[in-house]
């Protein structure tokens, strides 16, 4: 079993990492570029272009440094190491999922920053879940066991909620969820 939590997270880094450094990196130009549907936002101005690139680069240098670190510690076997498209899969779908979230959230006629349980906690997951086996299957059936799955699913919302929390202390965020 710790094996497995070890496994879970340290797989999932490339995918936690997008979401926190979009907000750190983001701004410029949304993604809807100010477009609606009923009177309301597609997404709205949180969802930007360099919010979103900018996440998924440090999702895949996440993976890149993991990759250097696993080799000659003792976790070296233990842990997977990251073909590029198993990275492009786990931090672009991560930001996908919470892109897909945002839209989700606006035609629920929810403003930004609004709390939407479950959703918030596990959109960049599914997002993540849902791209990486598509684009690297072999790896992704290799290393997210059920087991790993159900971690990654159970750990995540605590992770997540905790990290937003010391964002929105630092000022980084305008909600602390």
């Amino acid at each position: 079993m710790f094996e497995s939590v070890i496994v879970a997270l340290w797989a999932m880094l490339p995918a936690y990492v997008p979401n926190n450094a979009a907000v750190v990196v983001g701004g410029g130009r949304p993604i809807d570029g100010g477009r609606t549907i009923g009177g309301r936002r597609l997404l709205g101005d949180g969802k930007t272009w360099q919010g979103t690139i900018g996440g998924t680069l440090s999702g895949i240098l996440t993976g890149v440094l993991l990759n250097l670190l696993a080799v000659g510690l003792p976790i070296d076997g233990l842990v997977p190491t990251f073909p590029l498209l198993a990275l492009l899969g786990l931090a672009g779908g991560a930001m996908g999922g919470d892109i897909g979230a945002s839209l989700v959230k606006r035609r629920l006629n929810r403003e930004r920053g609004s709390p939407v349980p479950g959703l918030d906690q596990l959109d960049f997951v599914v997002g993540a879940l849902i791209c990486t086996p598509i684009l690297a299957p072999g790896w992704f059936f290799d290393t997210f066991s059920p087991a790993v799955v159900l971690i990654v699913l159970v750990i995540t919302p605590l992770l997540h909620l905790g990290l937003n929390v010391v964002a929105f202390r630092l000022g980084l965020k305008n909600e602390p969820y």
